[in-house]
């Protein structure tokens, strides 16, 4: 499985096709995205385990909301059984992505507050106020904490990219599928700064009116994972068989219709031959041979090229001839 080098643009292209995607079922992204934030909350109301516990199965739900990306692409809807279908197939590799993912932060914020000191610990965890003389120590401190957080989170978060999407779609094991996630963010590290901050500014954008705009942006995140995963992995945009399909069946309607009305134009010409052959048929006058009248072609009658205009007069023409014959 080789791993791509996109253009600088493809970080934007990601978000603006994950839009697309979302925009194909809105109300149900955003009820599976709900119905997961609310499962994030929920959790994080028990104490000390919740939150160790969803960061530990983020993944899982990670890899079914990819999986609902794979089956609208398919033409299939997605429900909020993809929230929980990875549970189904083969959660433990995912469960020791997140494990791993666990791990690394706890051990950045350890470093954090090793380095930080005991009295920025004690303002963080439990609100302890600091002197003026060492407010300014503090806040070195956080400072520097907090570009070893930025500095140590960016690659942990690099491994854990597409890694859920790797184990569920390629069956890579969990270990390899957290590498080949970082080099390939790190191969693709100027498209993703864009990414990351064409992101940053809808983020702002969207906690403007109430947050409300987290509604829409929170879905596109997800479906623009989807959307560079298929770019770097697998070199391919986005194609909906449905709407190839609808392309399909509208070309085959067209097609349907094109030889209907050949076809239709075949029996005119069929039909419009025997017309125009009757019409000259009718339009063409022969004289009868008895009494020298002009009449229709197709009305007269025909005996030995010559015409009639009744059998009368043919008869009586045919008397006179043997009369004379005889003679």
């Amino acid at each position: 499985m080789e791993i791509h080098q996109v253009n600088a643009k493809q970080g934007l292209q990601w978000i603006l096709s994950g839009f697309y995607l979302f925009l194909k079922a809105p109300l149900a992204w955003i009820f599976v995205c709900f119905t997961l934030m609310l499962i994030a909350m929920a959790m994080a109301f028990i104490p000390l385990l919740g939150k160790f516990v969803f960061t530990l199965i983020s993944p899982v739900f990670l890899a079914g909301i990819m999986m609902g990306c794979k089956d609208m692409e398919q033409g299939k809807p997605i429900e909020l059984k993809h929230l929980f279908i990875a549970f189904k197939t083969n959660p433990a590799p995912l469960i020791t992505i997140g494990g791993i993912y666990l791990i690394g932060q706890i051990l950045i914020i350890g470093l954090v507050m090793l380095i930080g000191g005991s009295q920025m610990t004690d303002m963080l965890l439990y609100g302890k106020r600091v002197d003026e003389s060492e407010l300014m120590g503090v806040m070195s401190s956080m400072l520097t904490s907090s570009l070893i957080v930025l500095t140590l989170s960016i690659p942990l978060m690099m491994a854990s990219w597409f890694s859920p999407l790797l184990v569920v779609f390629h069956n890579v094991p969990p270990i390899v599928a957290m590498q080949r996630s970082f080099f390939a963010c790190l191969k693709n590290f100027i498209p993703f700064q864009l990414y990351g901050v064409t992101l940053i500014v809808l983020t702002i954008l969207s906690l403007m009116p109430y947050g409300l705009g987290l509604v829409i942006l929170i879905p596109i995140i997800f479906t623009s994972i989807y959307v560079s995963y298929k770019d770097i992995f697998l070199a391919e945009p986005l194609r909906f068989k449905n709407t190839e399909s609808d392309n399909d069946h509208q070309k085959t309607n067209w097609n349907n219709a094109e030889e209907g009305q050949a076809e239709n134009e075949n029996k005119s010409k069929l039909e419009t031959v025997p017309i125009e052959n009757k019409l000259k048929d009718q339009s063409e006058l022969v004289q009868c041979a008895r009494c020298n009248i002009f009449i229709p072609r197709n009305e007269a009658i025909e005996d030995r090229e010559q015409f009639f205009c009744s059998e009368e007069h043919r008869q009586q023409h045919q008397s006179e001839e043997n009369s004379i014959n005889k003679q």
